[in-house]
C-alpha cells in the first residue's frame, strides 16, 4: 500500500471522487488564515500550471480560486467588476500589448 502526501486545497468533491477509485483520502478542514494560505499557494498552482500548459481549463481553475478568495473577503463579484472597471478606466487594460521599455527621467 503507497500513501501519497499532498497537503494543498482541492475541489470539494475531490475526496469522494478518491474513494471512488477504490482508495482512501485523509483530509482537512481548514479556516480563516490557514484557508486564505493555502488558497494563496493554490492560485500560485494554478497560475503554473496554466503557464505550462496554456489550457484553459487552467485558466477556469485560477479564476475559481480567485471567486474563492473574493469570497472568502466578503467582496461580491459586482464590487469587485466594479473595482476593475474603475482600475481600466483610471490605468487601462492591457489590450494594447504595450510593454515598457524603460522610462527616461528628464
Amino acid at each position: 500500500m503507497g500513501i501519497v502526501k499532498y497537503n494543498k486545497l482541492v475541489r470539494d468533491r475531490i475526496p469522494e471522487i478518491i474513494r471512488a477509485s477504490g482508495k482512501q483520502a485523509l483530509v482537512d478542514k481548514v479556516h480563516d488564515e490557514r484557508l486564505l494560505s493555502f488558497l494563496n499557494n493554490k492560485l500560485q498552482e494554478e497560475l503554473a500550471e496554466y503557464d505550462k500548459s496554456g489550457d484553459i481549463e487552467e485558466l477556469a481553475d485560477l479564476v475559481k480560486v480567485i471567486y474563492t478568495i473574493l469570497d472568502y473577503k466578503g467582496i461580491s463579484l459586482d464590487r469587485f467588476n466594479r473595482i476593475r472597471e474603475e482600475k481600466n478606466r483610471k490605468r487601462g487594460a492591457f489590450k494594447g500589448g504595450l510593454v515598457l521599455k524603460k522610462v527616461i527621467e528628464e
